[in-house]
């Protein structure tokens, strides 16, 4: 249901930076947030399905970087951002599973 339910989110993404602080606001038909974070800083996030992280973003070039872990089993999640041309490429690689979601420039 819920994976029904995230192919209509019509989510939108706005990333500021200001240095190595970062904001990222996600809006989307179910929720809205907002993470601040600095690179190389651990914090911790809730994923839309209430998933709870902690970990941190790097810069390597012009891509974030997040390692992160789950809290309620250790494993981990990596998640890259990367801009190309007009579109945002968000990419999670969880157990060998990776998924790619493409945003564009609006």
């Amino acid at each position: 249901m819920k994976r029904k339910l995230g192919a209509h989110d019509n989510l939108k993404i706005v990333i500021q930076q200001e240095g190595n602080k970062f904001t990222v606001k996600e809006t989307s038909t179910f929720r809205s947030t907002e993470i601040v974070f600095t690179l190389g800083v651990n914090f911790e996030y809730s994923l839309a399905d209430g998933t709870e992280l902690s970990g941190t973003w790097t810069l390597e070039g012009n891509k974030l970087v997040g390692n992160f872990t789950r809290k309620d089993n250790g494993k981990e999640l990596k998640a890259f951002r990367e801009v190309v041309g007009d579109e945002l490429i968000q990419t999670y690689i969880y157990e060998g599973v990776e998924a790619k979601r493409i945003f564009k420039r609006g």
